[in-house]
Order: structure tokens, then C-alpha cells, then sequence
């Protein structure tokens, strides 16, 4: 085999097809004289971007510089939690489910205790006392009520004697005696009375005690029931209670039951407790070296880490205070945000960021996209912007990155207000472009400095 020289290699490039300068005559008479030149960026059909899963995030105006985004997690507050525990010992029947959700005034449990008929036992003693003080009373007045008429009689006879000059011993003396006693008399008045309250308040402090063991009210639970007695009176409220039952108080969802079905505990045993699901904080860990930026700050914003159906957009507003506790080994302080208003991603435990503006509306504002809408493709960061004008075609932009608050970025040239970016699947464009890169240098270049693919 002998090699060719080089004016004859030369000759051989320039007789290749495609490569020579001109074109042949029949193929400029293939070519429409109407041909458009290809559009500049890439051309993604709604199949495409459905596939690849592409979403688009709109320029923002933000104070990149002077914001503060501090990681966190949802809690509940210190009064979302409402516990249900035994006033009395006894065996406990429940009537809800963990995890179930609860009107105010829905049965939780009810239970049956040994200690009950005590307390009405206790009840029906003071009842029986004040009768008796009732009646000892009675007694004590009418005695005393007849020792003061005898007495006024007596004085009128001797009244009476005495004015016609006929003085009887007998009869002053029976006067004496009566006024006498009748100091004693109002004792034991006085003493029935004080019975009578003692037994009041020996019934009153059992029925409390009765009233809070049920959770109803004294007059409720004293109010006449449907039950009659021996002599077909109405029974009083507390006669009828057999199983107490005990009702939410408030609103919420059962968080967990400390008990099992049909188990007996001791008071004051915790049964259930119930949470209302709404009443939550943000719990964020500062570092101190923001306590500057921090102070006097009352209002944030919520947003959610970047996940699968949720957008830049579902952020919430929130009033911030600065918590009482810090760490100094960590030289983190806590911030404490309570949200505005509900949101399906907001839940005891999820982790979400803080995002606080510090300083002025006079403080320097820029345009900024999503961090995560910027790729690194070698030595470059690149992101790709929506062509206005065809919404089905994007640009690869070398990105002019400013400074970051780690969740927006500030690009100084390349974009303006309005235009959107790819935000998913930007990665996959930077692969697609990077692939379209390495084709074409696959190919040749001519001594024009103009490249063609390899053939």
C-alpha cells in the first residue's frame, strides 16, 4: 500500500461530498429556495415535558441579601393537648378509637367505681344530718318560743296581783325560774343552727366532690331524675348514676389511650389524651451570630422544604417571637413561629424553614430565580429560561449569579421581570445539551472556521 502525498490527500478532502465549498448544482436545485433557519434553543413538546416531569418557577424581586432562612420544626403548642383522666378508681369502658377525631361533648369513656356509692353515701349522711338539725331546730325554737310566752304570762299575773297589793312568792319565783333558763335555752337554739349548717356543708363538700367525679354541675347533678322513690318522689340527679361518663371538652383528635378496654386503674390514672391538630409552631434553631438581624422582628414566613406537589408559593405568614431558651455549646437560640392559618403540608414534626426579612423596604432588592433551577455543567452554572415568545422552547443561560439566601438566588444579568425558568428537570436539559455538545464535537472544521457533524 503506498501513501498518498499531500497534494493529493488535499485533493481527496476537497472531492468529499459535503465538504467542498460550493455545492452541486443538482443538490441547490433539492434545496427550497424558502428554507427558515433553525430556531435558536430547544424545543420541548408537552410529551417531553410531561416525561421529564418540567416545571416552571417565575422571576422574583426578593431581598436576597438581607434574608435570614432558618431550618425547623413543627410542634404543638402547650394547650393543643387536653388529657382525660380517672377522678375515681375504677374499671374503665372506652368509646373512641386512637387516631379518631372528636366533636366537644362526645362520649371518650366511661367507668364505674367502687368509691362512687361512698360519695353517695357521704351525700345521703349530710342529707339525714340536716333533717335532723332541721328538726332539732324546730324543737328548740318552740321550747324557747314557749318559755318566753310562759314568762309574759307570769309577769302580767303578778302585774295584776301586785296592783290590788296581793304579792305571790310562788308566782315570782316561777318568773324567775323561767328567765333564767331561757339563756339556755337559746344555746341549744344556737347550737341546732350550727349542726344544721355542719351537715349543709358536710353534704355540699360530698356533693362537689360527686359533681366533679361525673362532670356535671351541683344543680345538674341534683336536678330530680326520672326515677321515684319508696314514696314515689323524684329521685335526685345522682341517685340515677350508675357508670359515669366522660365527654371531650373540647374539639380535637385522639392522640393515644393510656388505657385498655375494660381495665381498673387508680386515680388520678390518665385515660385519654386529646390533641386539637391546628394548634402548632415553628421551633427554628438560630444561630446567634443573626440575634442582630433577628431583634425586634415580628413577622416571617413559613415555607416548605422543596418536595413533590408542593410549589414556591405554598409559604404562610407568621408572627415570630424570640424563645427564652438558646444553646451555648451549639450557639444556637430558638425562634418560635406561630402560623397563620392551616395548610395540608403544615403537621407535628414535619421540618420547614423560617424565612425572615430583616431591615427596611429601602434595603437593595434583586431578581432571583430558585437555587435548584441552577445546574453546574462543567465549570458553568447554567439555567434555562422560557423564550416569551414560544412557551414551548427554553434557552440555556449561563448563569451571573449573585448572593444566595440558600433557597433564592440573585442573577445579575439575563433575565428580567416576568420571565420563568425551568425549575424540575433542569438537570435533564443540562444532560440533553451536554449531549448535543458532544455530537457536534464529534464532527470537523473547515478552514472557514465553520464546523459540520461527522458523516
Amino acid at each position: 500500500m503506498k501513501f498518498l502525498s499531500r497534494p493529493c490527500l488535499l485533493l481527496v478532502l476537497l472531492a468529499a461530498p459535503g465538504c467542498s465549498p460550493q455545492a452541486s448544482p443538482a443538490a441547490a436545485q433539492d434545496q427550497p429556495d424558502d428554507a427558515t433557519p433553525a430556531k435558536p434553543g430547544i424545543a420541548l413538546s408537552a410529551t417531553t415535558r410531561k416525561n421529564l416531569g418540567v416545571t416552571f418557577a417565575e422571576v422574583e424581586v426578593r431581598h436576597v441579601a438581607t434574608t435570614v432562612r432558618i431550618p425547623g420544626n413543627f410542634e404543638f403548642t402547650p394547650l393543643a393537648r387536653h388529657e382525660y383522666r380517672l377522678p375515681l378508681a375504677g374499671r374503665v369502658d372506652l368509646a373512641v378509637a386512637q387516631n379518631e377525631r372528636v366533636e366537644a361533648g362526645q362520649l371518650l369513656f366511661r367507668f364505674q367505681s367502687p368509691a362512687w356509692p361512698q360519695l353517695l353515701h357521704e351525700i345521703i349522711l349530710g342529707e339525714q344530718e340536716m333533717a335532723r338539725s332541721a328538726a332539732q331546730i324546730q324543737v328548740d325554737e318552740a321550747t324557747l318560743n314557749e318559755a318566753r310566752s310562759n314568762l309574759k304570762t307570769t309577769r302580767s299575773r303578778l302585774d295584776a296581783l301586785n296592783a290590788i297589793n296581793l304579792p305571790r312568792a310562788d308566782l315570782l319565783a316561777a318568773a324567775a325560774e323561767i328567765e333564767a333558763s331561757l339563756p339556755r335555752l337559746e344555746a341549744q337554739l344556737g347550737l341546732a343552727r350550727i349542726g344544721f349548717e355542719n351537715a349543709q356543708r358536710t353534704r355540699q363538700h360530698a356533693l362537689h366532690r360527686a359533681a366533679t367525679a361525673v362532670g356535671l354541675s351541683e344543680q345538674e347533678l341534683y336536678a330530680p331524675s326520672d326515677g321515684l322513690d319508696a314514696e314515689g318522689e323524684p329521685l335526685p340527679g345522682y341517685m340515677a348514676i350508675d357508670w359515669i361518663d366522660v365527654r371531650a371538652e373540647q374539639a380535637g383528635v385522639v392522640e393515644d389511650l393510656a388505657l385498655t378496654d375494660g381495665e381498673f386503674a387508680e386515680a388520678p390514672a390518665r385515660v385519654i389524651s386529646v390533641v386539637n391538630p391546628a394548634a402548632l409552631r415553628l421551633r427554628a434553631m438560630a444561630l446567634q451570630a443573626d440575634l442582630a438581624q433577628l431583634d425586634g422582628v415580628t413577622r416571617a414566613t413559613i415555607v416548605p422544604p422543596r418536595s413533590v406537589g408542593l410549589t414556591l408559593e405554598d409559604g404562610v405568614g407568621a408572627d415570630v417571637q424570640l424563645g427564652l431558651e438558646a444553646h451555648p455549646n451549639e450557639r444556637t437560640l430558638v425562634v418560635l413561629a406561630t402560623p397563620d392559618g392551616p395548610a395540608p403540608w403544615i403537621r407535628n414534626g414535619v421540618s420547614a424553614f423560617l424565612e425572615i426579612v430583616y431591615g427596611d423596604d429601602s434595603s437593595p432588592r434583586s431578581l432571583a430565580i430558585p437555587r435548584s433551577a441552577i445546574v453546574q455543567d462543567g465549570l458553568e452554572h447554567v439555567f434555562f429560561r422560557r423564550d416569551p415568545s414560544d412557551p414551548g422552547r427554553v434557552h440555556r443561560v449561563v448563569a451571573d449569579m449573585g448572593v444566595s439566601d440558600g433557597r433564592w438566588t440573585a442573577i445579575h444579568s439575563g433575565i428580567q421581570r416576568g420571565d420563568q425558568v425551568v425549575l424540575a428537570g433542569a438537570y435533564e436539559l443540562k444532560l440533553a445539551t451536554s449531549r448535543e455538545d458532544n455530537a457536534s464535537a464529534g464532527g470537523h472544521v473547515h478552514a472557514d472556521g465553520t464546523s459540520h457533524g461527522a458523516h
